[in-house]
C-alpha cells in the first residue's frame, strides 16, 4: 500500500520529501478520482484550513476521507490539518467551514497571532523523544481534548501534539525540519 498526501494547498511537497527519506511511497490526492488509488495512510498538511476544507467539500472528497479515518486509517495532520481533524473550533473561530471533524479536540486557530507570531521551539513528544524541533507558523493550539485523546506535547503550557487512535495531530510543521521521528511514529501506526 502507500501513503496519500492531501495536495490541494499547503506544504504537501515537504511531507512527501520527508516520507521519501524514510523510503515510504507517497502520492498526491488532488481529486476524487485519486481516492480510487490504493492507500492506507493519509497526511493532512499545513496551509489554509478554510481553503482546504472548502476544496475537500467541493471536490467531493470530504465524506470519503472522513469514512476512512473513522474506520481507523492512520492520519498525520499538521497545523491546518489539525484544524481539519478537530471536532470543534474555539467559538470565535468557528465560521462553519467544512472539516473532517474526526478527532475529539477543540482547536483555536492562529493561537499565537499572525505570521509575525511564528516561532521555533524544541520539546519532548511522548512516544517520539526529546529535543524534537517544532516550527510554528500561524499555528493553532488544542484548548480542549476529549478523554480518548492523548496529549503528546506541550510548549509553554499549550497543547501542541495529540493522538486519538491512529490520528496524530500537531500544531507545528515537522515537514520543515529534518528530524524524521514524528513521521516515523506516523508510519508505525
Amino acid at each position: 500500500m502507500a501513503t496519500a498526501v492531501l495536495a490541494l494547498q499547503g506544504a504537501f511537497a515537504e511531507h512527501e520529501a520527508r516520507l521519501a527519506e524514510l523510503g515510504e511511497k507517497a502520492f498526491e490526492l488532488r481529486s476524487a478520482e485519486d481516492l480510487l488509488r490504493p492507500f492506507d495512510r493519509l497526511v493532512l498538511p499545513g496551509g489554509e484550513s478554510t481553503v482546504q476544507g472548502r476544496l475537500l467539500e467541493e471536490l467531493e472528497m470530504l465524506e470519503p476521507l472522513r469514512e476512512r479515518i473513522e474506520k481507523g486509517m492512520p492520519v498525520l495532520a499538521t497545523c491546518a490539518g489539525l484544524i481539519l481533524l478537530a471536532r470543534r473550533l474555539a467559538a470565535h473561530d468557528d465560521k462553519g467551514t467544512p472539516r473532517l471533524a474526526t478527532m475529539d479536540v477543540t482547536v483555536e486557530r492562529n493561537a499565537y497571532g499572525r505570521q509575525l507570531g511564528s516561532f521555533h521551539a524544541v520539546a519532548e513528544i511522548a512516544n517520539v523523544g526529546r529535543d524534537v524541533p517544532m516550527t510554528f507558523i500561524r499555528a493553532p493550539r488544542v484548548v480542549e481534548a476529549g478523554e480518548d485523546v492523548q496529549v503528546l506535547a506541550r510548549v509553554d503550557g499549550n497543547v501542541v501534539a495529540v493522538r486519538q487512535g491512529a490520528q496524530l495531530g500537531v500544531a507545528f510543521h515537522p515537514e520543515l525540519d529534518h528530524d524524521l521521528r514524528l513521521h516515523q511514529l506516523f508510519l508505525s501506526l
